[in-house]
């Protein structure tokens, strides 16, 4: 698990504010427009959705979708720094380049977990980036760092959820950590709070294109095809 307590990182917290970049699938409205014949039909469907699902927590219920969503739900599966039915974290990356490895690893690791599923065709995603303000602590300066084979683990998050849990309890809301899938291993922040937001909205939204194949994942920016990244598998794995 982990040795630091409440205590201790609440000796090393520091103040953080920046602009953090965020990958998402863009078929929200998509998914349900093919399903309504008009507008009225589409609006009355996606208020059917709305009220099927968990409701928001406290300081979420305002926020854009995009920033309150990871917040709503408390899925089975756990992540880096969310503990399995634990409450939602929201993942963002300081470089547009380090969201797009971290959302090109999900779509390889689906692929990777169905191994009758032919490659991934180009599936539209919405980049966008948002001001983050909180208390936060560092896994990548001292003294946290000393512990970065625990927080750098490829498959093992059990340290860095238990990490999360004690974070919480010293009222931190942000933990900037190294990114495992990055090649260039920049940095990611883990958003414990909705409150990090205050009246922030998303801004830069951007069309990106990712396919994957079980040796790399292509992201394209736009449907003709602009700036381009690619990540080989062994990589993100």
């Amino acid at each position: 698990m982990t040795t630091w307590t409440p205590p201790a990182l609440a000796s090393s917290a520091r103040r953080y504010q920046r602009a953090l970049w965020r990958v998402v699938e863009a078929q929200h409205t998509a998914s349900t427009m093919r399903l309504a014949d008009s507008l009225a039909e589409q609006a009355q469907l996606e208020s059917i959705l709305e009220a099927s699902k968990p409701p928001l927590p406290p300081g979420a219920a305002k926020l854009h979708y995009l920033l309150a969503t990871p917040f709503r739900y408390r899925p089975r599966a756990g992540s880096r720094f969310r503990a399995p039915f634990e409450g939602g974290v929201w993942y963002g990356a300081e470089q547009l380049r380090t969201a797009l490895a971290e959302k090109s690893y999900w779509r390889l690791r689906f692929l990777l977990d169905s191994p009758a599923t032919p490659d991934l065709k180009p599936v539209p995603h919405t980049a966008f980036s948002v001001a983050v303000r909180g208390k936060a602590v560092d896994l990548t300066a001292v003294p946290l760092a000393k512990d970065r084979a625990h927080w750098t683990h490829r498959t093992d998050y059990g340290a860095t959820q238990a990490l999360a849990a004690a974070a919480r309890d010293a009222g931190l809301e942000l933990i900037r950590y190294e990114s495992v899938r990055d090649p260039v291993h920049a940095a990611c922040v883990a958003a414990l709070s909705p409150a990090v937001f205050g009246r922030a909205k998303p801004k830069g939204l951007e069309t990106w294109f990712i396919a994957a194949s079980r040796t790399h994942v292509r992201c394209v920016r736009g449907a003709r095809g602009g700036e381009t990244w690619e990540f080989a598998a062994a990589a993100l794995i």
